[in-house]
């Protein structure tokens, strides 16, 4: 190799850190022929949503930060185009290895592309088949684009060769993100959260919900509350609410009401490790994250997912996670098999296994090495 190649690993938002927090360790191995830039958009820009998560995962400072904040969907893109733009002329690139699925992950796509970079996508082929989603819209487009497409589970081979993409530049590597969990076992066993929170392993639930699908209408709301108010009947609900929802929930005035549910209580959001910590010893969790569906999976702790369809097929074929809506029928009876004993156990995904960044870096490591 004549020169060292030049990466410039894209985060973005909460979802994006524990994604790129393996690859960093990773790369640190192959330094004689990479150098690895860490770009954050600033897309989450709050401490909780950030900044917290790069102490808990032993992230370096981000050698260049583009600072967008917040803003709709248009305006966030565009923001993160007009600053990666000039990024990518100052610093000409290799390769940007974007995560995930956020408006950060299609928004430096789509500028390297047009700028003739290499683009390498973590986490490509899932599919929700859900184009209302903002994140379908950025899976599809980030993968059409991308050069180098490492995928998670089995699906993710299954809709790429389906959407003709070249087999070549796809690469089956298990998931990034179990990585990180396994990596942080030690500190998450050391966590006191529940401590804290006067909580007893086993007796509780863990509830996420951010989704504009669920939280930006009041008669989702509604329906919401009614759930809520059925399961605080049976075990204690912890809520760790993201900023977003919050401001819902008080535009559509059901702040008070969901904080005056009996058994429930509302928390600020947490970082990494005491999160995790939070679902480890958890009954089960309700969500409509899909990143917490793989988790949970790995944790071996029942998910049901507020959703209608998920992008992360295997874990509910192989995993511990069931589709569950905003059905209250459906959700009560299956926390019924949860709190009997008779929910299905699972098991962990084909390459789960903690070793999926090794696998990345040494694909792009015996490909850019030939080039």
């Amino acid at each position: 190799m004549s020169r060292r190649k030049k990466i410039l690993l894209i985060a973005g938002a909460r979802p994006n850190f524990m994604k790129i927090a393996p690859l960093m360790k990773e790369f640190k191995k192959y330094k004689s022929y990479f150098d690895v830039f860490l770009v954050h958009t600033g897309q989450h820009y709050d401490f909780e949503m950030s900044e917290v998560f790069f102490k808990n995962l032993d992230i370096p400072k981000p050698d260049i930060y583009l600072g967008v904040g917040s803003g709709s969907h248009a305006v966030q893109t565009a923001k993160i185009m007009i600053a990666f733009e000039k990024v990518v002329l100052k610093e000409k690139p290799d390769l940007i290895i974007v995560v995930g699925d956020v408006n950060s992950t299609l928004a430096c796509s789509l500028v390297a592309s047009k700028l003739k970079v290499k683009i390498a996508h973590v986490e490509a082929g899932l599919r929700s088949f859900d184009r209302t989603m903002p994140e379908e819209i950025n899976r599809v487009l980030t993968d059409s684009l991308s050069d180098y497409l490492f995928v998670s589970e089995e699906s993710g081979l299954k809709n790429l060769r389906k959407e003709g993409i070249d087999s070549k530049k796809v690469y089956f590597v298990g998931n990034v993100m179990i990585d990180t969990l396994m990596n942080s076992r030690a500190k998450i066993g050391k966590s006191n959260i529940l401590k804290k929170l006067k909580l007893i392993p086993n007796t509780y639930c863990v509830l996420t919900l951010h989704r504009p699908g669920n939280v930006d209408s009041e008669s989702s709301l509604r329906e919401i509350y009614h759930i809520l108010e059925a399961i605080s009947e049976k075990i204690k609900i912890i809520y760790p609410i993201h900023p977003r929802t919050q401001k819902m929930l008080k535009i559509h005035n059901f702040l008070d009401k969901f904080q005056g549910l009996p058994n429930f209580l509302m928390i600020k959001p947490l970082g990494y490790i005491d999160f995790i910590k939070l679902v480890k010893e958890s009954k089960f969790v309700l969500t409509d994250s899909g990143g917490i569906q793989e988790e949970t999976t790995v944790l071996k702790i029942p998910c049901l997912t507020m959703r209608e369809n998920t992008e992360r097929p295997v874990t509910i074929k192989e995993g511990t996670n069931t589709l569950a809506g905003k059905d209250k029928y459906r959700i009560l009876k299956t926390i019924r098999r949860i709190l009997g004993s008779k929910y299905k156990k699972g098991k962990i995904p084909e390459f789960w296994d903690g070793s999926t960044a090794k696998r990345i870096v040494k694909i792009l490591f015996q490909k850019m090495r030939s080039k």
